[in-house]
């Protein structure tokens, strides 16, 4: 089952223009990710954040592991580019840490959640809980100094993005998938995409509401020639 959710998150995401997401070594549990920051009004604006994803083979009732393949200067985010974020924790409230259950992974919460809210977190900062104190306290006294690392990072990030990559803008349209010419790679996908059970198409519904009404025709048309029957009588 985790083969064929991925599978839809993963085609689902490359219609998305503010991530670019690729398989490692086409292994549907291995991602490697770009976070790109589309919002002009954001510090990050034209950041092209690579990044891994690992995904257990229990997903979606554990959550998926991310980490920055080049860390950034960010309270949040650890040295070796992890994150400290709720919603990649494991389910569940954790009574040390003050984090409910509503803020953790959960089994509905779906990857394109989870990248959304890396790349919310990237502007708002939670400095009373940080994963890196030097960049908690230059973003409390020196906000200056810390927008010119975060610059500074933008840049770097810049080179990175790949040749033959056309990078988006708030203004750049919604890109159509390209898909691998290898069809069966995606059959599976399509074949099993209600994975959690329901009707197999809306095709077999029509025929049933279709065979019904005709059992009711014929219901009708009978009670007909029996009123007709008996009036002749």
């Amino acid at each position: 089952m985790a083969e064929r959710i991925l599978m839809n998150e993963f085609k689902t995401l490359l219609k998305e223009k503010w991530v670019h997401v690729q398989l490692h070594n086409d292994d549907i549990f291995n991602w490697d990710v770009a976070l790109i920051v589309i919002n002009p009004d954001s510090i990050y604006y034209g950041g092209y954040f690579k990044a891994s994803m690992t995904f257990p083979s229990n997903y979606p009732y554990a959550p998926p592991k991310f980490r920055f393949l080049k860390p950034l200067h960010h309270p949040n985010i650890y040295t070796d580019g992890k994150l400290c974020i709720s919603i990649l924790h494991a389910p569940g409230e954790d009574e040390m840490s003050g984090e409910l259950a509503s803020e953790r992974w959960s089994p509905a919460r779906r990857v394109e959640s989870v990248l959304i809210s890396i790349i919310s977190l990237l502007d708002d900062a939670e400095p009373s809980s940080p994963a890196n104190v030097d960049a908690a306290v230059m973003l409390r006294k020196e906000p200056e100094v810390y927008r010119q690392h975060v610059k500074a990072d933008v840049e770097k990030s810049k080179l990175d993005i790949p040749a033959d990559f056309e990078m988006p803008t708030h203004d750049t349209p919604v890109r159509e998938p390209v898909e691998k010419e290898d069809h069966d790679f995606w059959a599976d996908s399509d074949a099993d995409s209600d994975v959690f059970g329901g009707s197999d198409s809306d095709d077999d519904l029509d025929m049933v509401q279709s065979s019904g009404s005709d059992m009711e025709e014929d219901e009708d048309e009978s009670a007909d020639d029996d009123s007709t029957e008996t009036r002749k009588v």
